[in-house]
């Protein structure tokens, strides 16, 4: 079987003239094979919108655990965030700590996507609360912001979702520290 496709292979090959189609499909300098490969990113990247549009479901950044150590004034924070990543143009760029009155306590930018890694764990701190301080938990999803599952708790009794009002603290997308950019 192996012989037979290598002689249609072959077969199809040999020609006097070669069609312009062939041409540009063996050769990615051609400006028809690179029209081609945008296009092709292009139907795939419209693929996924019509998909989630189909779907009815919009792309998450979901907290789905949280876990603190260290001491009063300098926690450390480990956050398990799942993500509807495709690469940098959709990918979660941040998680962070926040106040119930919406003041940003710590943020801890995230600076490539995790496309292959679902769910990642990323830790982060000094997280300056003290055990009983309760606060809430989230993660920024570029280009779309704030969406998704939102921990709220504190150190002292750990953390739960918490149904965020959907005009929680959205002033603070534009607060620094900001990523400068995605590596992957």
């Amino acid at each position: 079987m192996r012989f037979f496709l290598w002689m249609v292979v072959l077969l199809g090959c040999t020609g006097d003239s070669e069609s312009s189609t062939d041409a540009a499909a063996r050769d990615t300098s051609a400006p028809d094979a690179v029209a081609h490969d945008s296009a092709t990113d292009s139907a795939s990247a419209d693929s996924a919108t019509v998909t989630d549009a189909a779907t009815g479901t919009d792309p998450t950044a979901d907290i789905e655990a949280v876990r603190a150590s260290g001491s009063a004034g300098a926690y450390s924070f480990s956050v398990t965030i799942r993500s509807d990543e495709t690469g940098c143009d959709l990918y979660a760029n941040w998680w962070e700590v926040v106040r119930p009155d919406g003041t940003l306590v710590y943020r801890r930018i995230l600076g490539h996507s995790h496309v292959d890694e679902q769910p990642f764990t990323r830790s982060g701190g000094p997280v300056p609360i003290e055990e009983g301080d309760e606060v809430i938990v989230r993660a920024h999803l570029h280009p779309h912001g704030y969406r998704g599952e939102v921990l709220r708790g504190s150190v002292a009794t750990g953390f739960a979702t918490w149904d965020a009002p959907d005009d929680f603290a959205l002033g603070l997308a534009s607060e620094a520290p900001l990523p400068d950019g995605c590596a992957f």
